[in-house]
């Protein structure tokens, strides 16, 4: 860095002076949102310098904006059942096209990359686990397979709330914010999914763990599915879709080479429609006629690109609505205290147990509302606006991760049939490749260092380039698990190639920590990238051509977000 050149008015027609002394250098940490400097008109008056008429208005206008936010948060959470019901409608039957290869399922990396796919397709990990379950219960899967399977839904329904921080993309302070909290998901994921399934494939731990936890389960011990999310949002929803999720398994099960295949049912269930039909004549069933795409006679495809663009309209419009309004709300003192509380440490001697408090919290949330992507998209927001840090945000995700599986868990145990505790054991491997997760990336603070670190390195990449967070969505959750898919046709070609990824990760990651920390160990030619051609070590080159493609997403300009602020302290005078 270059020394500072010092600032002086016009007027002065003295030489500068070479001290440094009146130079107040100060470093802004863009992460850390407990010393956030607000405005000081957004503090307002005490409450005890208003008038009667002042409080009155003041209790009303907070009664309002807490009401909007309630709103805003419920329509916003139809709208990810929406989203969801359109992708099911334009990618459900396609995703039950996958799982109907059953014969290339039994390579882990395959099974891996299918279930991350499959859960895109249909905008629900609880979706593509039950129908992963009902095809281990059909003896179409096997277990191991399935295993793998799971870890891919864990990475795919991190989609969603990625897809909602883009919500901010307009502000570039939160933009960093909030992309980095719903990738921290992201990174933690695929962390555990690096190290425990080259694990699971060798040694078959969890297989192992599960079966031995759940070989006392009687097959006459049933619980009751929660479902209290769904309760409050099923009223609206069902009156727009309803989604005939047995398509998808039909088509998985009948359409697979084997004792169960039957071409007949196949072929029906290919030509079916996945929203749900009825017949005019049929009162049984003439409440699935009252949803409003029932008798529009509009086909899968056509009605899934119009809820498509419907759900992500009303997903922005209540993103919109409820960042701004949290803005409002959330600020001055009542900002300060939240942030403080939220985002500080219990005092010592448990200050280390603070993490953990917030684990718990996350998974009584995700148990709540019955959906881990619900859970972190509607918090994702507010790590944007920096009411939580990221590193608040983390325990939060790992707590998410826990509550949805142990939810799986009830669902399993409420389930019938020669192949339920097969089933059972499917969902207690996933819950625990989430519980050996944690115990890897979170104990110790320089682990979880990890998943936030990479979090805050993609954060800080779509500050700079915001295309790039379009970039990350498509390239990690479609292209990537399709282009290992299509290579799955020849196996040594697959090890290859992930060989030769694999070695390329280390070795650059490798040479970046010393780059960072030990360059002196370096050859003078390494110390840098700058030996490679631009592209090969920078996005600038690429900036000009999807900055064109997206105007929203421009570079940076010069005059925004620095790292490093200048404050220049008045010289002393010597005299009027």
């Amino acid at each position: 860095m270059s020394n500072p050149v010092p600032l002086r008015n016009e007027s002065d027609d003295e030489e500068p002076s070479s001290s440094m002394e009146h130079l107040a250098v100060k470093e802004v940490d863009v992460w850390n949102v407990v010393n956030d400097e607000l405005e000081e008109d957004n503090f307002g008056k005490p409450w005890s310098e208003k008038t009667t008429k002042g409080k009155v208005l003041k209790v009303l206008w907070l009664i309002l904006k807490l009401i909007i936010v309630l709103a805003s948060l419920y329509f916003f959470i139809c709208s990810l059942s929406f989203l969801s019901s359109a992708f099911q409608l334009l990618g459900g039957k396609s995703a039950g096209e996958v799982f109907a290869r059953s014969k290339i399922l039994n390579n882990p990396i395959i099974g891996l990359m299918i279930g991350v796919l499959v859960t895109v397709l249909v905008q629900s990990s609880s979706t593509s686990t039950s129908i992963i379950v009902a095809m281990v219960s059909a003896n179409i899967v096997q277990l191991r397979p399935a295993i793998s399977m799971v870890m891919g839904a864990n990475i795919g329904t991190t989609v969603t709330n990625t897809i909602v921080s883009l919500g901010q993309s307009m502000d570039r302070k939160m933009f960093r914010r909030a992309f980095a909290g719903a990738t921290v998901h992201d990174c933690f994921n695929w962390l555990c999914v690096v190290i425990f399934l080259p694990l699971e494939a060798a040694f078959h731990p969890l297989e192992r763990i599960s079966g031995a936890l759940t070989g006392g389960i009687s097959d006459d011990d049933k619980v009751s599915k929660l479902d209290f999310l769904k309760v409050i949002t099923k009223p609206l929803t069902k009156t727009v879709i309803s989604i005939e999720k047995s398509t998808i398994k039909d088509i998985a099960k009948y359409c697979t080479a084997g004792e169960h295949y039957n071409q007949y049912k196949c072929g029906a269930a290919r030509n079916a429609s996945m929203m749900k039909e009825c017949d005019d004549e049929d009162t049984v069933e003439i409440e699935r006629c009252t949803y409003l795409f029932a008798k529009a006679g509009l086909n899968d495809t056509t009605t899934g690109i119009i809820l498509l663009i419907l759900s992500l309209l009303l997903l922005c419009a209540c993103l919109a609505i409820l960042v701004k309004t949290l803005q409002s709300l959330l600020m001055g003192r009542m900002a300060q205290t939240l942030k403080k509380h939220i985002n500080t440490d219990l005092p010592h001697p448990f200050s280390w147990l603070t993490g953990y408090l917030f684990i718990i919290v996350g998974t009584g949330m995700t148990i709540l509302v019955q959906s881990s992507s619900v859970f972190t998209s509607a918090i994702t927001p507010l790590v944007g606006l920096g009411v939580i840090s990221i590193d608040r945000m983390y325990p939060l995700t790992l707590g998410s991760n826990i509550g949805t599986t142990a939810t799986a868990v009830l669902a399993s145990l409420a389930a019938t049939g020669d192949k339920r505790s097969v089933t059972i054991q499917v969902a207690i491997s996933h819950l625990l490749f989430n519980i050996f997760g944690i115990m890897v990336f979170y104990p110790v603070p320089f682990m979880r260092k990890i998943p936030i670190g990479t979090a805050k390195i993609l954060g800080n990449t779509t500050a700079d380039y915001r295309w790039f967070a379009v970039f990350y969505l498509i390239l990690v959750f479609l292209i990537m698990p399709l282009f290992f898919i299509l290579l799955s046709f020849n196996l040594v070609l697959l090890y290859i190639v992930i060989t030769i990824i694999l070695i390329a990760l280390v070795t650059i990651t490798t040479i970046n920590i010393l780059q960072n920390r030990y360059p002196e160990k370096l050859p003078a030619k390494l110390r840098t990238w700058d030996f490679l051609p631009l592209p090969l070590h920078s996005l600038e080159p690429y900036d000009s051509v999807f900055s064109k493609l997206l105007i929203c997403c421009r570079k940076k300009e010069e005059d925004e977000i620095k790292p490093i602020e200048m404050t220049v302290a008045p010289k002393e005078s010597n005299g009027a």
